[in-house]
Parts: C-alpha cells; structure tokens; sequence
C-alpha cells in the first residue's frame, strides 16, 4: 500500500492527538506503512513506539509486538486503550484464562495490536496458530536482545529469526535504543531485514549535561546526598551496584527526603510500591540496581547518578536517557574508580567462567537425563561456578534442560529433526533458553546452534566481547573529550552533526556538580606549551608516541598527569583527543590519537588564562604522597609462585608478539618473578613492585591482576 503524507498526519492528529511528527518518525512511518522492512535505533524518549503504532493502523490488521519487558507490554497496552485502540497481551505475568481469551480475540479479528512475550514462541503449536491469522506488521521492541554482542542478550528471543518467515509477509520493524553497528549487523541478520533500511538517528542529548569523576568507594554517599540536596536536581534516579548499597543508601537519603530503594531481590509488591510512588511524586529519589527503569516513563526526571561504572556503555546510555525527557536540562553524573573496574571483571568471571568449567561440565553429561543437584553433587564446583556453567551451556546449545530439574547433553544439530514428541526432541526439554520443542507435529528443522561442538568458539569469544565491553566503558570514563560526541559516534548515529555538546564536564567545566577545576601552574602551563609545539611539528598523532617525545624534556611527568594537560587543552578547545584504531596480525589495535583545533593552530594562545586544569579529590594527594613515601619492597624472588611465574611468561610473550618487541620491553624478568612473589591483589600493591611504574599499570595493570587473580582459583581440572 502507498501511504501518503496526508494519510500520515490524519491518524496522527485523530488517534494520537499529535498535530507534528518528532525528528524522522514521518519517514519510518511511511515506509513501513508501504511494506518495507526496517530497524529503528533511536533513544528513550524519542517516540520509537509510534513508529509501528501509526503503521500497524494504516496497513489495515492486527499488529504482533515481540516484547521481553512485561512492564513494557502493560504500560503499552494501557495507552493504546486509553486511545480507544483494541490492545491486548500475553506473557507469564497473566493467568491463562485471559491469555487464552487474548487469542481468540485476535483470532476473531478484534485486536489492532497482541503484544507477545519471545518466549511463548516455545509453546507447543503456539508459532501454528499465530500462522493462520497473519498480521500486517511485525514489530520487535527492545530489538538489541536479539544480539549475543547486546548487553541484554536474552536466548529466546533468538527464536524470532526461525518463526517469522512463518508469519510473512508482513514487513518487520526491529527497534531499540541501544545498538552499535555492530549489534544492528546482527540483528539485521537474525531477523533477516529485507533492504537493510536503517534508521539511526537521535542520540545526541541535547539538554543533557554528562560528568564523570574519579572518586574512591567510599566517599560516593555523600557526594549523592550532597548534589541530591538541592531540591531543583530532583526527582531523580541513582544507581547503584549491589542490593545491599542500595538500601543502605536508599536509607541514608531518606533522612533529607522521601527516597526508596528498589531492586529484584525484594518482594514485587514492595518493588510495585515503590515504582507507583516515584511516578506519582509521592518520592522524589529511587536508589536501584539496573533492575528499575526499563519501561518508566517519567519525563520531569532532572538527574540520574551511577554510584559505580556500569558494565556496557549501552546500559549506561539507556540509564542516563531517562532523564531530562521533557525537555528540560537535566545532568548525568557517573562516580568511579580503577576498583570499579576489578569488581566488573569479577562479576564478569561469575557470569563467565572460564572455559573450562564448562567443558568440564559438558563431558559429565549423557545422553540419559540426569538430576541437576546430584551432578553439581558429583562434579564440586566452587560456588557460583556450576550454576553459570550449565546456564552457558544451556544458552550455546549444548545442554538440555528436562523437566525443570534434570539435565543432558544436546544432540549433534546434524541429526536433529523433530516432527513429534519423541523424534529428536522430547516433551518437556528446553533448549537455549527455553525453547520448547516440537511444534503442535509440524515437521521443522530443529537444528541446535552449538550442539555440534561449535559452542566452545562461540562461547569463547562472547566471553571475550563482555570483557571488551568493560574496557569501552572504561575508555568513556577516562576520554578527555565531549562526552555526548563519544556517545554519539559509539551508536553511529547518522544524522548528528559532529561537534561538541557545550554542556558536558569537559565542554563546561564552571557548570559541574562535583568537578572542581583551577588555574594552571607556571611549570604547568610550560609543560602544555610543550605539548601545543610537539603538535604542530608533527599533528595528529597518536598520544602514546606524543607522551614519549613530552616525557624527553619534561620527564618528571607521569602518564597520568600528561592525560589531564591533554584532558585541560581539551576544555580549553585548544585540542582534541578522539578513538583510532589499525589492522595488525588480524587483530584491531584501539589507540587515542591527539590533534591540534583550528584555535590551537594560532599563535600567541594565552594557555594561563584559557586553560584549567582538575583540582585532585581531596584523598588523591595524600595517597600519591604515601605512595611516593613508602619504602620499597624487598621481594625474595625464591618467592615467586612458579605456576604463576610460568602465566605470565606466557602472556608477556603473546603481547611482545602482537606488538612485535622485544618480551622483557611488557615486563622485565624481576618484575615479572616480583608480581607472582607479591601476588598484587589492586593498582597501588602494583605501583609498590619494583620496575613495575604507571605507564605499566595503565598499559597492562588490568591483564596482571586478572593473571594474579586466576591463580588463586581451584583448578577446574
């Protein structure tokens, strides 16, 4: 069907009441109202829901709206009724009179839009029934969940890419608010989208003013209690890392105004409460764990704080976009440190153990099912360690759960094709996550991705983009450029305009909450003058040889006091410091590269005057002052754990080979016996080692103290 602009703005203004599209929902609309299919990547707020809402009326039948949120699906269906649309929905929230009622209303015809839970499509026979009554659009919200590269992988939803060409040939909307290129490839493909129309639009804040500051664990509650106390900066929405932190600090808040705490190890009644009362002003403050927020519209939100580094900067950037959606300037503050960094690695491993646990895991299982209590019985894995290996297993495909409490090894996907109960697959067993087999006696392909020894790569190398996730999120902390044009460029956005917010920590540094900043030093504005010179003879260049020609005539600077002149010239506009990367040995080598702004290239810049450098939390100096005080260590290197010594040599010579140095240029041979005597357990315990300095730690601190950190661990083997 053609859809006009007429057609458009009439059910626009009639069934929505909005008399103006937002920024590019007209062109989504248009064509995915004529058939075409198409994925959406805009943030919260941005009005991603009208964009198969309005479609989905214009094309005359119901609308299928794939949703994993069921906060999402109930807050849906009541707006579209309360617009006098015929909604309804099914998840595992509803008895299952009403959802049984919910389908007979859409097989009758009486539904413009069925919202659907992904993990109903492992409903024996359900994927036959949605099949003799086809709908005119597919929609699939919260669409990153597709992805294993998204930071909200759910294994049901990869069900979609099988069922749908079942449902066509309705077109396919696929919409999220988070997904770099790299996601939206993927989700592209699963869903196989004809056309690969894109649509990325949206993701500069423009009333949204980004601040991240480095602040030790323990000094975080009162600086949260302190920003929150003005009351302009409120309703607002802190999150925070563990259950415990957040009601302990939930509690302290309180004292100065109405605050809870919300997070999923408390009762759903205690956690609705909660939610109704912060949407109703009834409390100004929720202190939660990433568990609160999915499918909150409360646009008068003015600030949102992390008390700790989140893992994902997508997860960060849904966070913080609740805030400020209407309109009005709103702040986002991040506090961390390097220890938040160490924790994210560790609750990685608990997510992620090491390979082989789960391989381990995989040869005790047989083709008979077995009882889940009793293998974790027989194997005696650490704490933690059995529960996520077997959830791993499940979710690659290489393990079967049966009944709920019994467990077998999956079958080669080469041999299986199930038709019935019983033909390759058997009632009750689940597979990935919950996938139901067979289908109401349909014979289907029922191939198992990983089951056929596959799912060892696979797992290998999501394990590995998690962690790389980690390190994007720590490179955003630590950039010393505009934080919303880092945001912008890590979600590709394809319409924004490229320049710098004028808002953020280093866009307007007078306009922090907690940031101070003051004057350069005589020998600092010296040392920035040096770096202005350096490039100009040689601009554009990569910040790691720029520190080594600064460190030739200014060598009392370590690499940390260089990054905040280049953070300062930065402020100042004088220059900028932006990602690069190259192809080496097959592998992508991340560097930051500095260059000179137009207003850098002139002469005659009043560096004392136009420049400010960060003032340093008030418990930094003293521990620098200790740092440098303290005696060295006398390490017996007779000490070293040889099983240690024998990792790192190994992991020394894997980075001297991708860099292609010399080994002992990673880590000499004393330092690296020092490291496994010492066993360092955070930064400083590794600044004390002998050859060990800050260029080092920066460099390669993380790769060490997760070494240090394994070996401690009980041998899977």
């Amino acid at each position: 069907m053609e859809a006009t602009a007429l057609d458009l703005k009439q059910r626009l203004r009639s069934v929505f009441g909005h008399s103006v599209f937002r920024p590019h929902q007209e062109e989504v609309c248009r064509r995915t109202a004529e058939g075409a299919d198409g994925l959406v990547v805009m943030p919260t707020g941005a009005g991603k829901s009208l964009c198969y809402q309005l479609p989905g009326l214009l094309r005359g039948g119901p609308t299928l709206v794939f949703s994993p949120l069921i906060a999402l699906m109930e807050d849906q269906t009541a707006k579209l009724r309360e617009l006098g649309l015929r909604a309804e929905r099914i998840h595992s929230g509803r008895p299952r009179h009403e959802s049984r009622q919910a389908c007979r209303l859409y097989r009758d015809g009486e539904l413009d839009f069925l919202f659907i839970a992904p993990e109903r499509l492992g409903v024996p026979g359900f994927i036959d029934f949605l099949e003799r009554c086809r709908p005119a659009l597919i929609a699939v919200d919260e669409a990153h969940c597709i992805s294993q590269w998204g930071h909200d992988f759910r294994p049901d939803y990869r069900l979609l890419g099988q069922r749908l060409p079942r449902l066509r040939p309705a077109p396919v909307l696929a919409l999220t608010a988070t997904a770099t290129p790299r996601i939206q490839d993927d989700i592209a493909a699963q869903l196989n989208l004809e056309g690969d129309q894109r649509y990325i639009y949206g993701f500069r804040r423009e009333n949204l003013a980004v601040e991240v500051i480095q602040k030790r664990t323990g000094a975080r509650a009162a600086i949260v209690a302190e920003v929150l106390g003005e009351t302009e900066r409120r309703p607002a929405i802190v999150y925070a890392p563990t259950r415990k932190e957040t009601e302990a600090l939930a509690g302290r808040l309180a004292e100065q105004f109405p605050a809870g705490a919300y997070h999923a190890g408390l009762p759903s009644a205690e956690r609705d409460e909660v939610q109704a009362a912060f949407l109703g002003d009834e409390i100004e403050v929720v202190v939660a764990t990433t568990a609160f927020g999915m499918g909150i519209d409360k646009p008068d939100i003015r600030t949102v704080i992390h008390t700790a580094m989140p893992a994902t900067v997508e997860g960060y950037y849904q966070e913080i976009g609740r805030a400020g959606r209407d309109g009005e300037p709103a702040r986002a503050l991040l506090l961390y440190s390097w220890a938040d960094r160490r924790t994210q690695e560790f609750l990685h491993g608990l997510t992620y153990p090491e390979l082989a646990w789960l391989k381990r895991l995989h040869e005790a299982l047989g083709d008979e099912p077995v009882e889940v209590d009793e293998l974790a019985r027989r194997l005696s894995f650490p704490d933690r360690t059995f529960e996520a290996a077997l959830d791993q297993l499940r979710i690659h495909g290489a393990a079967r759960i049966v009944g709920g409490d019994r467990v077998r090894r999956a079958a080669p996907a080469a041999s299986r094709t199930a038709t019935r109960a019983g033909a390759g697959g058997r009632a009750g067993e689940t597979v990935a996550g919950g996938v139901g087999m067979p289908f109401g006696g349909r014979r289907r392909d029922a191939r198992v991705p990983g089951s056929d020894g596959s799912w060892q790569r696979a797992y290998s190398v999501q394990r590995r983009h998690r962690l790389d996730q980690i390190d994007e999120m720590t490179r955003f902390a630590d950039h010393r450029g505009c934080r919303m044009l880092r945001l912008v460029r890590h979600f590709g956005d394809r319409a924004d305009s490229g320049e710098s917010c004028g808002l953020c920590d280093v866009c307007a540094s007078e306009a922090c909450l907690v940031r101070r900043f003051r004057k350069a030093l005589p020998e600092e504005v010296q040392a920035m003058e040096t770096v202005v010179s350096l490039l100009r003879r040689r601009d554009g260049q990569g910040t790691g040889r720029l520190f080594k020609e600064f460190r030739a005539v200014h060598g009392s600077y370590d690499r940390d006091a260089f990054e905040d002149l280049l953070g300062a010239l930065g402020q100042a506009r004088v220059l900028f410091v932006e990602d690069d990367s190259f192809q080496k040995d097959g592998e992508t080598i991340r560097y930051q590269r500095a260059g000179l702004t137009p207003g850098g290239r002139r002469r005659g810049i009043d560096l004392a005057g136009q420049v400010m450098l960060p003032d340093d939390p008030p418990d930094e100096p003293a521990k620098r002052q200790r740092r440098r005080a303290a005696p060295a260590l006398e390490i017996n290197e007779a000490d070293a754990d040889p099983e240690l010594v024998e990792e790192l040599r190994q992991w020394r010579l894997e980075e001297a080979r991708k860099r292609r140095w010399p080994a002992y240029t990673v880590l000499s041979n004393r330092a690296l016996a020092a490291v496994a005597a010492v066993k360092p357990g955070d930064r400083d315990d590794l600044l004390a080692i002998p050859g060990v300095g800050p260029k080092t730690v920066k460099r390669y601190g993380a790769a060490l103290l997760r070494i240090v950190a394994a070996a401690g661990k009980p041998d899977p083997k």
